[in-house]
């Protein structure tokens, strides 16, 4: 997220209800009917499946205390509201305990194609469904209980695992390629390049790539990796994730395949 921002948190009541205006509820409605018709034969089955089992849908914005029951009651995954930015190793801690941070404010109707930061629909229609999945929900807890135990001096790696599964993640299925990251599911533009025009490089997944190719988060991306199912992506946790990006570190980066950003 920019280290400014023009976007404030919502707030609980003594109810743990979020008030959404009309507007906002009409920009979630707007968000949701578009991506849930570009996904319909772009995304994972286990994704589409989570939309049904949270019941997400087009009328109003979710509140987060039904979202976290549906959850808890599929996979005992969790998720907790947060009032702004949020350190790195609070959002590991939230991960390592079971609780994925949501942002509680949905974006302006000037920013419904694109917001760099995250909303509650990034969050929600993002993240939310596949953490219906056993065994996506059990390498996300455990990603997160990895980099608790390795430490902030592994931040900017472990970022780049994240970056390239949960958030941009692709996954080889039985129906051909499908995408399942947050970024992806929650973006139209990000939908097309990924899933339509494939103007980009589609690489398998592999840790010490990975932990050397560089990323912006401002532009549609250029490389995707993919996956060949949700246990080999909660395998990553067996590995010493430590020791690969030590690794990674004396190897150094890849040279970056997009163009810097204007200062």
């Amino acid at each position: 997220m920019p280290k400014e921002s023009t976007y404030t948190a919502k707030l609980p009541d003594q109810d743990g209800i979020y008030a959404y205006t009309p507007e906002e509820d009409a920009i979630w409605s707007e968000l949701y009917g578009r991506q849930i018709a570009l996904l319909a034969d772009n995304a994972c089955d286990e994704y589409l499946e989570g939309v049904k089992t949270l019941g997400l849908d087009a009328p109003r914005v979710p509140q987060l205390k039904d979202v976290d029951a549906r959850l808890k009651r599929a996979t005992g995954f969790g998720v907790e509201g947060v009032p702004a930015l949020i350190a790195p190793s609070k959002f590991f801690q939230l991960l390592s305990e079971g609780k994925f941070p949501l942002a509680t404010f949905i974006r302006r109707r000037e920013h419904i194609d694109y917001i760099e930061e995250p909303d509650i629909f990034h969050e929600v229609f993002g993240h939310c469904p596949l953490l219906t999945n056993a065994a996506y929900a059990s390498f996300v807890r455990r990603f997160g209980e990895n980099a608790v135990a390795l430490g902030k001096d592994y931040s900017w790696h472990l970022f780049r695992i994240f970056w390239f599964t949960v958030e941009f993640g692709l996954i080889n299925t039985e129906k051909g390629r499908r995408c399942y990251g947050a970024g992806i599911v929650s973006s139209p533009n990000e939908t097309r390049a990924a899933m339509v025009e494939k103007a980009c490089e589609f690489r398998p997944f592999d840790l010490m790539t990975v932990l050397r190719t560089p990323y912006r988060i401002d532009i549609v991306q250029p490389i995707y990796y993919v996956i060949d199912s949700f246990a080999d992506l909660d395998a990553i946790n067996d590995e010493d994730i430590g020791a690969a990006i030590r690794e990674a570190k004396a190897l150094g980066d890849f040279a970056p395949t997009f163009a810097a950003k204007a200062s």
